[in-house]
């Protein structure tokens, strides 16, 4: 018998009525009358089978119907519904690891399982639940397995599963994985993130440039003898292809843009620890020469891709020289594409997704075939959105009048900070901290004015909207082996200014008084210190910025949807010293 015939004959047997078990059990008449008709039906694991359960058990009791227990009514009910049993805040937190981990759009999965795209929405915060979870983790993982078949996207699902590659080599062995993960295994994915930020928080432009020699660097003016045009097959002479065009470039006379875009497979590459140093060093002398970069970023990868080639970005965004963008909507997942152009040179390449090593590169300095790759890369260009908006301090006023325009529109902020916020402290304290570093004229001044009006500009946004910031909390020991550095990057000052530790002490309670005195204002206590030299904040929904504290000061808006989301479910890792 299915569940609505089991469910009949317990009220037959019981005699009773359909109100008689609605008010037993606590569930709505209209509830019960779908349950009846079969029109809905109810999961084995859920609060209305068990309040289901409950009520029949005691209207038996209550007409001494022995045979009727609740052990009995279980089974019945176990067998009919196939004993499917799904913790749903497992599935939710799963289904979001993965959307991040995979970077799935939301529209196309939604048109996939012929849901509303609000629905979903519902179902990934935990408001909604489907009506088939089974049919549904079932779509979810057919739909990835089709969609998602690349070494790549294998790799990540294999990190989340657990799995050995060689156990999801067929899709019906990753279907059986994938679902089985997804219904009940443990969302820990691998932190990405963590590495990304991490490797901004370390970051040091002047050792950086120190380390390559850069102010050394001298631009060859010697001819540099390639063809007219050269085909490299294989990753390996790939990897030098991408080397001749920046050798190429840096030693033609042309001072126009270098374009470039790839979809092509990054992980491969990224593990030729020497291909990479040679790689930044093309970039470095590109750079030296004075060369603006326009790169269009493929954000459709999974999360660990698109970290990893961003991390390896930061050196580079450092300068100031870079422009990022990325394309809008959903492309192929089949065919890789590579684009580089400069004034004098062009190489362009293909593979299929999977077979990287099959692939080619064709690089040409013919003045034609140059001419029609910028075409090609000036149409690519007017399709592109900026990725993020960089500021430093040659845009300082841009970067003020985004700050002022962004908080008189509202909206909900969460900050992650390696310092304390200077819209909680006093103008007492800080003129205090800024005479004990010599700081009484224009400098002073300077600061002093620049913390008023983001005063001005919180205590606007805190009229109607909510902020939370993550400060650290850190111990005296702690804060002599890395004493706190009063977080400036706002008005790109370039000397470092730390506290004393009674200092700290001192604008943290003031900061602890400015959450009482402000409803909409909280704090959460770090107590252990991830990141030394970022703040991230994020503006709910819209989007992330990450800024530099240490010289030269650097702030990074992000507005793609899916990197605010990681930002979101991003956790303030502990790192070991």
């Amino acid at each position: 018998m299915n569940f609505a015939e089991i469910l009949n004959e317990y009220i037959v047997d019981l005699d009773c009525s359909a109100k008689d078990l609605a008010e037993a059990s606590g569930l709505s008449g209209a509830v019960i009358s779908r349950y009846r008709s079969g029109e809905r039906q109810p999961e084995f694991a859920s609060d209305q089978i068990e309040k289901l359960i409950t009520g029949i058990t005691a209207l038996a009791e209550e007409k001494q119907a022995a045979d009727i227990t609740r052990d009995s009514v279980i089974s019945a009910f176990a067998t009919a519904l196939g004993n499917i049993q799904y913790d749903y805040s497992k599935l939710v937190a799963n289904l979001n690891t993965l959307i991040s981990v995979l970077g799935i759009s939301t529209t196309e999965l939604s048109r996939a399982l012929n849901f509303d795209a609000s629905f979903l929405s519902r179902i990934r915060s935990g408001q909604r639940r489907p009506a088939d979870t089974e049919a549904f983790i079932t779509g979810v993982c057919a739909y990835i397995v089709r969609r998602y078949p690349g070494e790549n996207e294998l790799s990540a699902i294999a990190d989340l599963t657990g799995a050995d590659i060689s156990e999801i080599a067929s899709n019906e062995d990753r279907l059986e994985k994938l679902g089985l993960w997804l219904s009940s295994g443990i969302a820990d994915p691998p932190d990405y993130m963590s590495d990304f930020l991490r490797t901004l928080d370390d970051f040091d432009l002047d050792e950086y440039i120190r380390s390559i020699h850069f102010d050394e660097l001298k631009v060859p003016t010697m001819p540099f003898q390639l063809p007219t045009s050269k085909r490299y097959y294989g990753i390996e002479e790939m990897k030098q292809g991408e080397l001749d065009f920046f050798k190429s470039t840096v030693l033609s006379k042309s001072a126009e843009p270098v374009f470039m875009c790839s979809d092509m497979p990054m992980e491969d590459m990224a593990e030729d620890v020497d291909f990479g140093k040679k790689w930044m060093f093309a970039i470095a002398m590109t750079l030296k020469k004075g060369l603006h970069l326009n790169i269009i970023h493929n954000v459709d990868r999974p999360l660990k891709e698109m970290m990893l080639g961003l991390q390896s970005w930061i050196p580079i965004y450092m300068t100031g020289q870079v422009s990022p963008y990325y394309l809008k909507g959903v492309q192929n997942s089949v065919y890789c594409h590579f684009n580089y152009v400069s004034g004098s040179v062009a190489l362009s390449g293909e593979c299929i997704n999977g077979f990287h090593n099959d692939g080619k590169y064709y690089l040409t300095r013919n003045k034609d075939e140059v001419a029609y790759y910028k075409k090609k890369t000036a149409g690519l260009l007017s399709k592109a959105t900026p990725l993020m908006d960089i500021y430093r301090k040659n845009n300082e006023v841009a970067f003020n009048t985004f700050l002022k325009t962004d908080m008189e529109a509202g909206g909900a902020r969460h900050n992650m900070l390696s310092s304390l916020p200077l819209y909680t402290i006093s103008e007492e304290v800080l003129s205090e901290i800024l005479k004990r570093h010599f700081l009484f004229d224009i400098d002073g001044e300077r600061i002093l004015a620049a913390v008023r009006q983001q005063k001005k500009y919180v205590e606007i946004l805190l009229e109607k909207d909510t902020m939370v910031d993550e400060i650290p909390e850190i111990s005296e020991s702690e804060f002599e082996k890395h004493p706190m550095v009063v977080s400036l990057s706002s008005i790109f000052y370039d000397n470092e200014i730390t506290y004393t530790y009674d200092e700290y002490l001192e604008h943290l309670e003031l900061t602890r008084a400015y959450a009482e005195a402000h409803e909409n204002y909280s704090i959460k206590l770090n107590k252990e210190l991830a990141f030394r030299n970022i703040q991230i904040t994020m503006h709910k929904g819209k989007w992330v910025m990450i800024s530099k504290n240490k010289a030269p000061a650097i702030h990074f808006v992000i507005r793609h949807s899916k990197m605010v989301e990681a930002f979101k479910n991003f956790t303030v890792p502990v790192f070991e010293e």
